[in-house]
């Protein structure tokens, strides 16, 4: 699947916490029919057998729907079950040692805390790019904070499409507004709700009218430039 910035729009990231009242599988269609743009699979704890065979299920589901599927940090899971793209972190495997086994097509994420880790990702081949996190994180509670001016500050250093993630819900989202990201990735906003349909379609909703009214302000102030020229 061919990578775009819109993927990234409502970029859901799997945990294992929630599971119980339904399946992961089940959870996973429930944030796609609520309109998750892209779907990272996240497993920590799973042996390697039971993680490709469980990233083959959700492959299938994600492009039945044609959402792509990234799978996380675990390069080797994501080229032997084709997956459409991995997610890696600072220390994993490097971005350039990542392009030249996968080929051109495979979408690479990188996390990026600072503007020179950007930098070197995007040079390194990188598609997209992770920060943060920019609010605390329940899922990683000893992750570096990234604040609203730092955020801003990377994604104007580089020129492909940026996510922030981090502790994102439905009640802070609009205080990420103008930052430049493309994009935000979410855990517990989507997988700990009651109804995950249901709280996937407000986060979007919320999100894009956040944009919206970003870019409003962009276009206004653009007039108004043009009109004192």
């Amino acid at each position: 699947m061919r990578f775009q910035k819109d993927m990234l729009l409502l970029y859901a990231v799997t945990d294992r916490t929630w599971v119980g009242r339904q399946s992961l599988y089940e959870q996973v269609e429930e944030a796609i029919l609520g309109g998750a743009t892209l779907i990272q699979l996240r497993e920590k704890n799973l042996s390697e057998e039971d993680f490709l065979a469980e990233a083959v299920q959700i492959k299938e589901l994600c492009h039945r729907y044609n959402i792509p599927l990234i799978i996380n940090d675990n390069v080797d899971i994501a080229l032997k079950m084709n997956a459409d793209g991995v997610h890696v972190g600072i220390d994993d495997e490097s971005v350039l040692e990542i392009r030249k086994r996968a080929g051109s097509d495979f979408i690479i994420g990188a996390t990026a805390k600072t503007i020179e880790q950007a930098v070197a990702a995007e040079k390194a081949g990188a598609d997209y790019l992770g920060i943060g996190a920019v609010f605390p994180s329940k899922t990683k509670e000893n992750a570096i904070r990234i604040t609203n001016e730092q955020l801003k500050a990377i994604c104007s250093s580089v020129s492909i499409p940026t996510v922030a993630i981090g502790g994102i819900s439905y009640e802070n989202v609009q205080e990420i507004k103008g930052s430049g990201v493309d994009g935000i990735a979410v855990v517990s906003a989507i997988f700990s709700a009651e109804n995950i349909k249901e709280a996937t379609m407000k986060l979007k909703e919320k999100w894009c009218m956040t944009i919206l009214q970003e870019n409003k302000k962009n276009t206004d102030i653009d007039k108004k430039g043009e009109n004192a020229g």
